[in-house]
């Protein structure tokens, strides 16, 4: 068993030396005694003890107010303290209790009572010390289940955004890019720091509905045909298919983008008709890095755009097709970031 360290606050000297006495012949325990409650105010902050004694009547602060002290410091709310007292004043002990006092002992120090009360408290404070142990152990062991869960749900996601970009590589270096100007985005709109990077993580699942394209459409090197286009409009659909009802808040939050990414401000997208702040955040947000990052890579149909333009772009469709607050947090971003994800030839190419 490990020890147990025994704090006595005691202004008479004798008494200390009597209770210090005491202490040591309860087994595992050990005694730390102060005769002045002021250096153990001081001390508070680096003292380290499972059971205090403190007297009531002592020179400078009595002790409730030391007991009230002692109940503020960091890791000593639950920790049990005695009053020693020769004080039958009800007052005083109902003060006491509501101060943190647990259990009270009378002056003069009956020896074979004290001892019994410290044994009792000592296993007291040695079963709160495993309920300590064993609740810290159950953290840590969530903690690790939970770390686990999500490193197989990023694997997951990232395997999905392979399969997504499997057929065509500008698809797979599309969104590897996209997700990054989503990320940007999020950070200026003021997102805490673990729902941007989930923005990141699942913003690459926004056209896994295009598996379900045909090839002959999906890889068309030129302008879509009506029909052609409105079947590749359900790849939003199909996305929302693949990723929807799913357990995992990653997944849900993929879903959501791969539904949304098309859906235009002022309800003129697809596949829903959606307006506004009725279009899922997350769908705004990428329908912005959507278009910025296609209108900047060159396509077998079209050259890539110079960054200027592409955001002049943007820009005039503020309010229009896309989220005026989204346009704008990703101009804050620029030039730096998103110019330094774009590879040299990309950028002489735009």
């Amino acid at each position: 068993m490990a020890e147990v360290r025994v704090l006595i606050v005691e202004d008479n000297r004798t008494n200390l030396a009597l209770m210090e006495l005491l202490i040591r012949q309860v087994q595992n325990c050990i005694a730390i005694g102060y005769s002045d409650p002021s250096a153990v105010v001081a001390d508070l902050p680096t003292l380290a003890f499972d059971i205090a004694i403190v007297d009531y009547q002592m020179p400078g602060m009595n002790g409730i107010e030391l007991i009230r002290m002692i109940r503020s410091a960091a890791g000593a709310a639950e920790k049990p303290i005695v009053m020693v007292t020769a004080d039958q004043d009800a007052r005083i002990r109902h003060e006491a209790i509501h101060a943190g006092a647990m259990e009270f002992l009378n002056k003069p120090i009956e020896t074979v009572e004290f001892k019994a009360r410290i044994a009792n408290l000592a296993r007291l404070s040695e079963a709160q010390q495993k309920l300590r142990d064993q609740a810290g152990w159950l953290r840590l062991e969530v903690e690790k289940a939970t770390a686990e869960l999500r490193e197989r749900e990023e694997e997951i996601i990232h395997r999905l955004a392979l399969a997504a970009g499997y057929k065509d590589k500008e698809t797979a270096d599309h969104t590897v890019r996209m997700a990054r100007y989503c990320r940007y985005i999020a950070e200026g709109l003021g997102f805490e720091e673990n729902l941007c990077r989930d923005i990141e993580l699942a913003a690459p699942m926004h056209d896994i509905g295009k598996v379900g394209i045909r090839d002959a459409v999906l890889l068309k090197p030129g302008k879509l045909e009506p029909d052609e286009r409105a079947h590749m409009n359900e790849h939003t659909a199909i996305g929302a298919a693949i990723l929807g009802n799913s357990r995992s808040r990653l997944m849900r939050l993929a879903s959501e983008i791969a539904e949304a990414h098309h859906e235009r401000w002022d309800g003129s997208g697809y596949p829903r008709g959606l307006a506004g702040e009725a279009i899922p955040l997350v769908g705004r947000i990428a329908a912005v890095a959507d278009v910025f990052d296609a209108l900047t890579t060159e396509r077998p149909y079209k050259a890539a755009w110079s960054v200027d333009r592409a955001l002049d772009y943007l820009s005039d469709r503020a309010g229009s097709e896309f989220d005026p607050a989204c346009v704008a947090a990703l101009l804050a971003s620029l030039p730096g970031t998103v110019a330094d994800d774009r590879a040299p030839a990309e950028l002489s190419a735009a």
